[in-house]
């Protein structure tokens, strides 16, 4: 078993957060690009992240 700490990680292309692997990404962790819905969403619409 993994732990925590040694989890895949990747960084969220629209808030540029780093986020971990999740148990329900495990099918397409290749594919996962955003770190929530949220985030998702609002790339999607076309808008930039706010500093």
């Amino acid at each position: 078993m993994l732990k925590k700490a040694n989890f895949p990680k990747k960084i969220c292309a629209y808030c540029g957060l780093p986020f971990a692997w999740r148990k329900k990404w495990a099918r397409d962790w290749e594919q996962v690009r955003y770190c929530s819905k949220r985030c998702a969403g609002t790339a999607k619409n076309g808008s930039k992240a706010q500093d």
